[in-house]
């Protein structure tokens, strides 16, 4: 007589709860650190763009075989990175503890220490890495996940390609915007900063753009034009969501005072998507 499938679906669960309960397989320790056998750092810790995150795993509860006089270890694991998102970071990494320990080895603890460089673009929140370790010896597995902290910029996505942010500055370093009415002297050398937002993206998450810019008298005549001032071109693992844009224009020292309007013009060459965006400045 052929047992009704809620039984067997019952039966099945209740073996998995039991391997569950029966298993040893634990992690001892979830680590981060800034550099490789570095302290470790607090929960409350903010890594940054461009950094390198340091993580370590230690392993309790494990198998070993007796083979002679030495006990052997086989333990695999995978470890990852996801973004606020879940979007990976980077590749997962797998690797294998495969280890024939003596006697004197008693206080052997397995552990393995991966390391991942967060790109500079990458934005702010809360970043998981995924672990997972196998016992192969005893055929058990467990997995976790330890959360950390990015400080950056959020980025907003976008669907259609879009300039951000557009900004004057006194010079290139400045971190503070001009307010308006924005005011450049004779002589001196105007800053734009901006972002790109929304391009389209090829295989490997390639992504081209360029920008140019152009300056308009009140009337609206052209006065000024670099259609191509620069370009970008990239491929990487993780998309780049955002691309940084800077122009610079260095004003005559006969240049009359007036109104002049600084025309942004963006182009994504995989998209084939164009915009443009308008500010004014003064000259005095």
């Amino acid at each position: 007589m052929v047992a009704p499938r809620w039984i067997i679906a019952l039966t099945l669960l209740f073996t998995a709860r039991v391997l569950t309960a029966e298993s040893k397989l634990a992690f001892e320790r979830l680590a981060l650190h800034q550099y490789e056998d570095g302290p470790l750092l607090p929960a409350s810790h903010d890594f940054l763009p461009g950094e390198t995150v340091w993580f370590s795993c230690r392993i309790a509860g494990f198998e070993s075989q007796q083979a002679g006089d030495n006990r052997t270890v086989k333990i695999s694991w995978q470890v990852g990175i996801v973004d606020p998102a879940g979007v990976a970071v980077e590749a997962p990494r797998t690797g294998r503890l495969d280890e024939s320990l003596r006697t004197q080895d008693k206080n052997w603890v397995p552990k393995f220490v991966v390391s991942f460089l967060l790109p500079s673009f990458v934005p702010g929140g809360n970043y998981h890495i995924p672990v997972t370790v196998k016992d192969e010896l005893a055929g058990s597995e467990i997995s976790g996940s330890l959360e950390f902290h990015v400080r950056a910029e959020s980025i907003e996505p976008s669907e259609t390609f879009v300039i951000r942010n557009l900004r004057f500055l006194r010079n290139e370093t400045d971190a503070e915007a001009l307010r308006q009415p924005v005011v450049y002297r004779p002589g001196s050398t105007l800053w734009a900063k901006f972002e790109m937002v929304g391009y389209k993206f090829e295989a490997n998450h390639k992504f081209s753009v360029d920008y140019g810019l152009a300056v308009l008298n009140a009337d609206g005549k052209e006065l000024f034009a670099q259609p191509e001032a620069a370009a970008e071109s990239k491929e990487s693992f993780y998309p780049q969501l955002i691309v940084p844009g800077a122009l610079s224009l260095h004003l005559d020292p006969n240049v009359p005072s007036a109104t002049y309007t600084l025309v942004v013009t963006v182009r994504d060459k995989i998209g084939g998507q164009t915009t443009e965006q308008r500010e004014t400045f003064r000259v005095e």
